[in-house]
C-alpha cells in the first residue's frame, strides 16, 4: 500500500475552534478522514502528522522521504519564514502540494508571500477544507495512481 503523507504546521492541530469564521469549523480528524476517503479507491492509506514547530515537521519530511509517494502540506504560518522547511521540502523527492485553507492573498500583506510555494508541485489556497481533498487528488493524478 501507497501512503501519502498529510503534514500540518503551527497551530493547525486545534482546527474548529481556532478563528472558524476565517478556518472553518472542520477539525484536523475531520480533514484526516476526507483526505483518506479521497485517496483510499487508490490503494493509498494516509500517514497525518501535525506539529507546532517547525524542527518537529523538518525530521517528519526527512524520516518519511522514501516510504510516501507524495505529500499534501499546510504550513500555516511557516510559510512566511520557514527557511528549514522550505529546505526540508527542497529534498523531498515526491510531489507535494501546499495548502491553505484560507485565501492568504485576500489577508494581511504579511501572509502574502510563501517562501516554500516556488518548490511545490502546486498550491491550494482559500477553498477551507476542500482544500485539502483537491490536493490529494491532484497527486493521485500526478503520480499516475489514478489509472
Amino acid at each position: 500500500m501507497s501512503t501519502l503523507l498529510l503534514l500540518n504546521g503551527p497551530n493547525l492541530g486545534i482546527l474548529g475552534r481556532r478563528e472558524p469564521e476565517i478556518y472553518g469549523t472542520d477539525t484536523l480528524a475531520d480533514i484526516e478522514k476526507a483526505v483518506a476517503a479521497e485517496v483510499s479507491g487508490a490503494g493509498w492509506d494516509v500517514l497525518s502528522l501535525q506539529h507546532d514547530s517547525e524542527g518537529d515537521l523538518v525530521r517528519d519530511i526527512h524520516r518519511h522521504h522514501s516510504d510516501t509517494v507524495g505529500a499534501v502540506v499546510n504550513p500555516g504560518a511557516l510559510m512566511i519564514a520557514g527557511w528549514s522547511l522550505r529546505d526540508a521540502l527542497a529534498a523531498y523527492p515526491q510531489p507535494w502540494i501546499e495548502v491553505h485553507l484560507s485565501n492568504v492573498w485576500a489577508r494581511e500583506q504579511f501572509r502574502h508571500e510563501s517562501v516554500i510555494a516556488s518548490l511545490a508541485s502546486g498550491v491550494v489556497v482559500g477553498l477551507g477544507s476542500l482544500g485539502y481533498r483537491l490536493a490529494a487528488r491532484a497527486l493521485l493524478e500526478l503520480t499516475g495512481a489514478d489509472r
